[in-house]
């Protein structure tokens, strides 16, 4: 994935593709809101154990890390 947004925001020109960016703004904003709906409808049980907490945390740290490096290509 890392490979991907590297690629996408290795362009050559004034200014570079925001497609990136975009991309991975997307999914971390549709994880958030996904995330938000499970947890209030299932509130007194999420998460169930302390590995699916762990993963979620995983997940939400690579999507941020994903949207702030590229921010920081695209310019």
């Amino acid at each position: 994935m890392l490979a991907t947004l590297v690629t996408l925001a290795a362009t050559e020109g004034e200014e570079p593709s925001k497609t990136a960016f975009f991309i991975a703004g997307g999914a971390l904003a549709a994880f958030a809101v996904i995330i938000a709906a499970i947890g209030i409808r299932l509130h007194r049980t999420f998460p169930p154990s302390r590995g699916v907490a762990g993963g979620v945390i995983a997940i939400a740290a690579v999507l941020v890390a994903a949207t702030m490096l590229s921010a920081v290509l695209t310019g």
